[in-house]
């Protein structure tokens, strides 16, 4: 389904500008004069997002967001400010704002603005039955289950959390999980990608800048630390984070002070840091890449999330998950997946993770032939030739069927059965040597072990070698 997005501005080049823009984007984008035909279009139809100007005539902009807030609470509006008015457009903010750019706006900036707003929401949307996880987040195996123990834990405290995962398992919505249950759920929510932002800009963009203090510093900007004051930041692939700048990152946690850039005033701010990477600090501080106290810094309360392939469970509620929000998005109307497509998934190793899953259900949604998804409607789902696509032959017909069991169960039998295949496949082709298995399958070794003693491989006399 085509994102729609009402844009307000009073100036009639602003808003033919924008809309020429966001049209070549793909969006659908209607337009109002001030926030009173805003209101007005607003009860008219749906919207995914408004991006506003503050200063209007009528109704301005921070009435509007006040509006929305009243009457659509789920919807994004994202300020658009000129450079006198940045401070009431961090007000804007604080009073639950999505976002905002300063005139003259760059294109990219507010297209990534958008664009990221526009996921918030959507994550924001996603219903889930208490049976199939919580805080948002689909997850009944034991691993998701501790976690959400741990987020229920600590989302209160102020402490530093470390998230570490494989791209695509879902940290953000941990880190927003954990905003959510705190007591600065009030508070802005400002999420950061170290490995987006440009070294050279990076200072600016975490502590801000005065005006004049580099070129094209035409007026003074709050960087996302003093946004995220009394709330949370979100400091997404901090392992990205060269050398220099994990030296001022750690003096700001330990201190929760700082200057902007060009600027002599030290700024006080309280903020809860919560952090992510997909990659190994502990060994880059072995290597010396990272430094040692920023590391034990933000690692004071470790989250791992386990990646899909450990989570085998789980990928049938998220397939369905998918399923219906696909079938929403691109008007179809798709009432299921067969059998085989569901031992399908159960049966890939998802190099991708839930991201990948996630892909793969669109494109299924999208080129389904019939109402309901077979196995070879998953197409894309890997090299088939590959080690660790599904096994080809294998057969999927178990002892039990769907008049023995119900569809969870069912999966389940399904899932454990081609797991413990693909294990045992894996540990014949390496001599049943548990590490150089383990690390084929992409998984630990311990866990590999405790795989092979659920599935009664241990017993194997070819069993035991490291």
């Amino acid at each position: 389904m085509q994102k729609r997005l009402l844009i307000v501005d009073d100036e009639n080049s602003i808003r033919r500008v924008l809309q020429a823009l966001l049209t070549r984007e793909g969006y659908a984008v209607d337009v109002a004069i001030d926030g009173a035909q805003a209101i007005a279009r607003l009860g008219e139809r749906q919207y995914h997002a408004v991006v506003t100007d503050l200063k209007m005539p009528n109704i301005g902009g921070l009435e509007l967001l006040s509006w929305v807030r009243a009457n659509d609470p789920g919807l994004p509006v994202i300020i658009i400010t000129a450079h006198g008015t940045v401070d009431t457009a961090v007000e804007a903010l604080k009073l639950g704002a999505a976002d905002y750019v300063t005139k003259p706006f760059d294109q990219d900036e507010l297209k990534h603005i958008i664009s990221k707003a526009l996921r918030a929401e959507e994550l924001a949307s996603q219903e889930w039955t208490p049976e199939e996880g919580r805080f948002d987040i689909i997850g009944v195996v034991p691993s998701m289950r501790r976690i959400f123990d741990l987020i229920e834990k600590v989302a209160r405290s102020p402490t530093t959390v470390l998230i570490t995962g494989e791209s695509g398992t879902g940290k953000e919505l941990v880190a927003r999980a954990l905003h959510a249950q705190s007591n600065r759920a009030g508070g802005p929510f400002i999420a950061v990608n170290c490995g987006a932002v440009p070294e050279h800009l990076f200072e600016s963009e975490l502590f801000g800048h005065e005006k004049g203090a580099f070129t094209g510093a035409v007026s003074a900007r709050q960087g996302r630390f003093e946004l995220a004051d009394n709330g949370t930041l979100f400091l997404d692939e901090v392992g990205e984070l060269p050398l220099d700048l994990q030296v001022k990152l750690l003096r700001v946690l330990q201190e929760q002070r700082f200057e902007r850039v060009g600027g002599m005033k030290s700024v006080s701010v309280d903020v809860r840091v919560v952090a992510a990477t997909n990659r190994n600090l502990k060994a880059m501080v072995a290597d010396g890449t990272y430094r040692q106290d920023l590391y034990y810094r933000l690692n004071v309360i470790p989250i791992h999330i386990p990646p899909l392939r450990e989570r085998a469970e789980d990928v049938p509620l998220l397939a369905d998950h998918f399923l219906r929000r696909f079938n929403e998005r691109l008007d179809r109307a798709i009432t299921g997946m067969t059998d085989a497509a569901l031992v399908t998934l159960g049966g890939w190793s998802w190099p991708g993770n839930i991201r990948e899953l996630e892909n793969l259900m669109e494109r299924a949604v999208l080129l389904a032939e019939g109402d309901i998804i077979d196995a070879g409607d998953l197409h894309g789902i890997g090299d088939m030739d590959a080690p660790d696509a599904p096994l080809a032959g294998l057969d999927a017909d178990p002892d039990e069927t769907l008049e023995d069991l119900d569809l969870k169960q069912y999966v389940r039998v399904h899932t454990a059965k081609l797991e413990r295949a693909r294990i045992l496949k894996a540990l014949e082709s390496v001599d049943f040597n548990v590490t150089r298995a383990a690390r084929k399958l992409g998984i630990s070794r311990k866990s590999l072990q405790t795989k092979m003693k659920d599935y009664g491989l241990r017993e194997d006399p070819r069993a035991g070698r490291s």
